[in-house]
């Protein structure tokens, strides 16, 4: 059974507007940004070119300082 002109073009705009919309969303999520103002320790990312967020950094804590034995009994009290 041939294919018509019809389905292979709406086979063709489907593929068309699925890559456009792959581009959109990899164009628009967040990448980090420097911003000398606020200084190191602040952590700001910028969406879509547009949006820009910043958020204080908080220092990781090494899983390997706490152990479970601790944080259990802590919550004994």
């Amino acid at each position: 059974m041939p294919i018509s002109r019809l389905s292979l073009k709406a086979l063709v705009v489907a593929f068309v507007l699925v890559a456009v919309a792959g581009a959109m969303l990899l164009l628009s999520r967040p990448q980090p940004i420097e911003s000398a103002v606020l200084g190191a320790g602040w952590e700001c990312t910028q969406t879509a070119f547009v949006l820009t967020t910043c958020a204080p950094r908080v220092p990781a804590i090494p899983a390997v300082e706490t152990s479970r034995k601790d944080a259990i009994r802590a919550t004994r009290g």
